[in-house]
């Protein structure tokens, strides 16, 4: 006998089209229009913030996006991906009750406030940090503040903790949480057969000929994401290009970046393109390589979109795609410069060892489909479901 439909509530920071927002976008429609095709009634709340220099919207809009009904709350105020919604009371108090709902990322008010209206009403939710709940990088005595006050409950109320590999698994039960209520779910592949042809932008924006070596990397362009050891290898490999498709988060990186384009040696042989409309998957076939040297991902979404387009993959062993290869499907070391340098100088001279990971980058995402994620993602929400189901119900005994 087929299970009953659910009513989900999907409440993030930005949705899409907020490209710059990266990999959790990308990731959240391809579950979105999964769990749609499953017959699940599927709602989405977000802000209409965009890009981090992008100003959002003061109007609210609702849209249909891959039959799930999204609504942009309007954001009058922001900083950076925190976007201040006042209509989201309203907007809850309208709301037809959900079965479960799913929170994801964290220290943003939209999400805070929909974790806090879950609770008090017993409607149970899913937590998902989306790679946010260690502090890092930015204010961090300020988000440590933060973590044991205003956003304390979101964690603590939580039927089940997403994660979206071990790697960060490791990092929410660190921050206290028991291992009985984390879930590894991961993340998709593209499907490689799915993939558009090369229409030449990656090369033309080089200045490159067809058999010239080029480097390609895809995310944010911030600290952190190791992109100084990619511009060393293009400094010791005088054939490599670099091209480097992303929003500019405005961190030290990018300042770091734009010094080493003036360098005479770097001249004309470092790109850099803004974001796409969705994964930038007509790229990936025309690179030589990918790398995505992080210091810390809970996943790396474009790595995988990269194996699966069949382009040999670089990424260090802090990003958690790196447990989904295995052997012979992608080189993964220590991230460290000379540990990324060397594998891309490997790449670089081995043409066979390029094949061999192309290949294997493919078979690694015909092992990991979306379907198979929507699969785990379903069952989440209905033992979140069940447990505050019976929670309510030992309360009424008693």
């Amino acid at each position: 006998m087929p299970e009953t439909p659910l009513r989900i509530l999907l409440a993030m920071p930005a949705y899409w089209p907020a490209h710059a927002f990266g990999g959790p976008t990308s990731a959240a429609r391809e579950l979105v229009r999964r769990l749609v095709e499953r017959g699940h009634a599927v709602e989405v709340v977000t802000t209409t913030l965009t890009g981090i220099g992008r100003r959002p919207s003061p109007r609210t809009r609702v849209a249909t996006v891959d039959g799930a009904l999204v609504t942009y709350l309007g954001t009058p105020l922001r900083y950076r991906w925190m976007g201040i919604t006042p209509a989201l009371p309203r907007y809850l108090r309208r709301l037809p009750r959900p079965d479960v709902v799913h929170v994801a990322g964290y220290r943003d008010p939209l999400g805070t406030g929909v974790a806090a209206w879950c609770r008090a009403r017993r409607i149970p939710y899913v937590f998902e940090p989306l790679g946010m709940l260690t502090p890092r990088l930015r204010k961090v005595r300020l988000k440590r503040v933060v973590d044991r006050t205003l956003a304390r409950g979101v964690v603590e109320g939580a039927e089940l903790v997403v994660a979206v590999s071990e790697q960060e698994a490791d990092q929410v039960a660190a921050a206290g949480i028991p291992r009985a209520r984390i879930v590894v779910r991961g993340l998709g592949f593209p499907d490689p057969d799915a993939f558009p042809s090369p229409e030449g932008t990656l090369r033309r924006a080089l200045g490159a000929g067809p058999e010239d070596p080029v480097a390609l990397y895809v995310g944010r362009i911030a600290s952190g994401k190791g992109i100084e050891h990619l511009v060393e290898a293009v400094r010791q490999l005088p054939s490599l290009r670099l091209a480097l498709v992303g929003p500019d988060d405005g961190h030290a990186a990018s300042g770091e970046l734009r010094r080493a384009l003036h360098e005479p040696s770097l001249a004309g042989r470092i790109a850099i393109l803004p974001p796409t409309d969705g994964p930038p998957l007509a790229l990936y076939a025309e690179a030589t390589m990918f790398a995505l040297p992080s210091a810390g991902d809970s996943f790396g979404l474009a790595a995988a979109e990269a194996a699966a387009a069949g382009t040999p993959v670089v990424v260090t062993d802090r990003c958690g795609v790196a447990t989904s290869f295995r052997d012979g499907e992608a080189l993964v070391v220590r991230a460290t410069q000379p540990t990324v340098v060397e594998a891309i100088r490997r790449l670089h001279d081995d043409p066979q060892l390029r094949c061999r990971l192309g290949a294997g980058g493919i078979a690694a995402a015909r092992r990991s489909s979306w379907e198979r994620v929507a699969d785990v993602q379903e069952r989440i929400y209905r033992a979140a479901a069940a447990r505050t189901a019976s929670t309510n119900a030992s309360t009424l005994g008693s």
